[in-house]
């Protein structure tokens, strides 16, 4: 039983959800059955004085709690075929999702480094202004796909929303930040997030991104093979999340926007050189 009351779902979004859910289902992806009442997937109910929404699936035994490159590969391959049955059924939920890199997401920020442009110019305006062009450079490198068609997207495609069946299946649950996307920006936000955010077998830690990405990605390219142009815009997009990667920007202690909080000169120019490392740094897709 799942309970909703988030300002920005209603419950038309919540059944759209179920609904994508059910039809991924009825197309052959493992995904826990979800109930009907009275025809619909969602009602709102009072709990003791407090409105929710609530819906009631089946419980998906075998919660995956880490990422192997055979499980990456899997999840891959899973994704790549939710996101044909997508565009088949010319599915669409109407909700936005975490990880579209051409506006504010939950894996990188262009707009939490240029909150203390000021700072950051006093302290190298060159170098700032050098890493804002190839910022700007980037992003229309990877815009070629913007006007492409939006499908629906499960949106949060982690290891605590994938489960393995006993015949070693992996199924994916939690819909909730099911959305339309872009296809290709899904596919590879939801590598590089599944490459980096998860919990991962103790003799990969610390060195699992590029053999999850690629495990990830050989998945993905079995079931749907990415073009030619697909490939060739990679390594921008790739440069653009690493460069602006929330962690290193935001939250990591020694991250940039601490160091301009504290006005901290050496810390932030060493922050910002190492953006610029990774902004120039624009490795293939691996496949």
């Amino acid at each position: 039983m799942r309970f909703k009351h988030e300002p920005d779902v209603t419950l038309a979004l919540v059944n759209a959800q179920c609904r994508f859910a059910g039809f991924l289902a009825d197309n052959g992806i493992k995904t826990p059955a979800l109930f009907l009442a009275d025809r619909a997937y969602a009602r709102w109910y009072t709990i003791r004085g407090y409105d929710v929404i609530v819906t009631v699936e089946a419980f998906a035994a075998g919660e995956l709690r880490e990422v192997s490159d055979e499980i990456a590969q899997k999840t891959g391959g899973l994704l790549a075929r939710m996101h044909n049955i997508a565009q088949a059924g010319a599915c669409h939920v109407p909700g936005g999702v975490l990880f579209d890199p051409l506006r504010e997401n939950d894996l990188f920020s262009f707009a939490a480094f240029r909150r203390h442009e000021a700072f950051l110019r006093s302290v190298d305006g060159a170098l700032y202004r050098g890493i804002a062009e190839e910022y700007h450079a980037l992003l229309q490198r990877i815009r070629v796909f913007e006007n492409e068609p939006k499908y629906a997207v499960q949106g949060d495609i982690s290891n605590g929303n994938l489960y393995q069946t006993a015949d070693g299946e992996i199924g994916v649950f939690d819909f909730n930040r099911c959305g339309d996307a872009v296809l290709y920006y899904d596919a590879v936000m939801q590598a590089v997030f599944e490459a980096r955010l998860m919990d991962y077998p103790k003799e990969i830690a610390g060195k699992q991104e590029r053999l999850i990405l690629s495990a990830f990605f050989r998945g993905y390219h079995r079931e749907r093979p990415f073009t030619r142009a697909q490939q060739e815009a990679f390594p921008y997009l790739y440069a653009m999340i690493s460069a602006f990667w929330r962690g290193r920007i935001q939250f990591d202690e020694d991250s940039l926007c601490h160091a301009a909080a504290a006005g901290d000169a050496q810390a932030a120019r060493r922050r910002m050189e190492e953006i610029r490392g990774r902004i120039l740094s624009r490795p293939e897709m691996p496949l």
